[in-house]
């Protein structure tokens, strides 16, 4: 079985506000997304298993456009570190969004450990004059444990920036050893996301490199499922799909140039080349 994920990062924003949104006004984007590409990703039902991650303001919409039966599953960018619990906490969570109101919202699966949430966690333990790794993938840990506890499916994202390229191993290593620590029971895979290649006009890694990194990832992990977080796009979806120990891909973006965002009908030609279509 392979994995396909999607982040749909905040693609929602208008053009107008400077983002880049030019599928559907805000209030009705979720919905328009599931509703244009439910159908035609149950024909892989059985070779794939696809999951979508909305920003929080989309996830109702989203959730009630999917059709019962559907093999699309919806996910939330993220948890927070605690949750309720009874006679506990009921909820008092400003600005955070627990487990527990992931699956409220209809979320089977999070999120956690995108380069871009590592950023802001290290960011705001810089401001405090800490500067230790170990600490985010404490944070984010407690966070995996919520979300298991929970019931949510966990995509957790590991990788090495450019000054870490020397050390991978170890970077990996530490990465997987505290975030996954005590956090058994549930479905987790693994996302790599070699960040020191991710963005414009950066080089990215060979097809050797990539199956050196998985094969560690499932070696360190007794085997649990490994993606290319790096980006599966249409340049490289079909030599990903020729890396045994490569068992699917985050897609993000899927137009880089020009009105660059994320398309349906590109999504479906990026799915279409991996599974070999």
């Amino acid at each position: 079985m392979k994995y396909i994920y999607t982040n749909l990062k905040r693609f929602d924003i208008p053009v107008r506000l400077a983002g880049v949104n030019r599928l559907a006004p805000a209030g009705c984007w979720g919905a328009q997304i599931v509703e244009r590409l439910q159908d035609e990703i149950e024909r892989y039902s059985g070779k794939a298993r696809f999951t979508f991650f909305f920003p929080e303001a989309h996830l109702i919409t989203a959730a009630n456009a999917k059709r019962l039966g559907s093999p699309l599953q919806i996910g939330c960018q993220g948890v927070c570190r605690e949750d309720v619990a009874p006679g506990g906490n009921f909820g008092a969570f400003t600005t955070n969004r627990p487990a527990a109101a992931a699956k409220a919202l209809g979320c089977g699966a999070v999120l956690i450990g995108h380069c871009e949430e590592r950023a802001d966690k290290a960011g705001i333990l810089a401001e405090a004059g800490v500067s230790n790794e170990g600490a985010v993938n404490r944070i984010l840990n407690q966070e995996i444990r919520a979300a298991v506890g929970r019931g949510l499916d966990v995509l957790y994202c590991i990788g090495e920036r450019a000054e870490q390229q020397e050390r991978w191993q170890e970077v990996l290593a530490g990465q997987l050893e505290i975030g996954l620590r005590g956090a058994g029971g549930g479905h987790i895979a693994i996302a790599y996301e070699p960040v020191w290649a991710i963005g414009p006009g950066k080089a990215a890694p060979d097809r050797d490199y990539i199956q050196r990194a998985a094969r560690f990832v499932k070696e360190a992990t007794g085997g649990l499922p490994v993606v290319y977080g790096g980006g599966l796009k249409d340049q490289n979806a079909a030599m990903l799909a020729s890396i045994p120990e490569i068992d699917g891909g985050l897609i993000a973006l899927t137009r880089f140039s020009g009105e660059i965002g994320f398309y349906p009908e590109e999504y479906l030609q990026i799915v279409r080349r991996y599974l070999g279509e």
